[in-house]
């Protein structure tokens, strides 16, 4: 899975730029909250680049337990038939020794099941928590775009519409680091 890009850098250097060509004080306050929007979409950006990571490793980790798992299984099947086949031709009960491994690997199977179920459950929780950095570095960007148009378009409206969407966003911020 990629990482989750914040390019928002040219927009802060536009904001900056008339942020102080201008005489009114309110576009600083909108240059000062972008930036700290900014910030906070690099942070759940680097957070569900991480879950993303996370996620897969732990989805390898399960497909190499599962295929383990059914390695055990066929090495047991392949035992229980080649006692079977030796008691059918020469009329031989199967040794010790063959039972014993197949109830071993019968034996080891739960335990990589167990492994392996563990494996798929956290890669879940992590894909979980990476959608919902996602939606706080979606929401952040929006908001930085937004604030940029507020600057552009000397409306202040769309300042405060930036702040309430920079709230949601970091509503999903706390969602994902819970």
């Amino acid at each position: 899975m990629e990482e989750l890009e914040v390019p928002t850098e040219h927009l802060h250097e536009k904001i900056h730029e008339t942020a102080e060509e201008s005489k009114e004080k309110w576009i600083m306050f909108v240059a000062l909250s972008t930036a700290f929007i900014a910030v906070l979409a690099a942070l759940a950006g680097l957070m569900g680049g991480h879950h993303s990571n996370e996620a897969m490793m732990d989805q390898i980790k399960s497909s190499d337990q599962w295929a383990l798992y059914q390695a055990k299984g066929i090495k047991s099947e392949i035992n229980a038939s080649t006692a079977k086949i030796i008691a059918a031709t020469t009329g031989k009960e199967v040794s010790g020794e063959n039972k014993a491994k197949v109830a071993r690997y019968d034996a080891e199977k739960d335990s990589i099941k167990h492994n392996a179920t563990h494996f798929q459950q956290s890669s879940e929780e992590h894909l979980e928590k990476h959608v919902s950095f996602a939606k706080s570095v979606t929401i952040f960007q929006i908001a930085i775009a937004i604030s940029a148009i507020a600057i552009l378009t000397r409306r202040k409206i769309l300042w405060i519409a930036s702040i309430i969407l920079a709230a949601g966003g970091t509503y999903f911020l706390v969602i994902g680091f819970l």
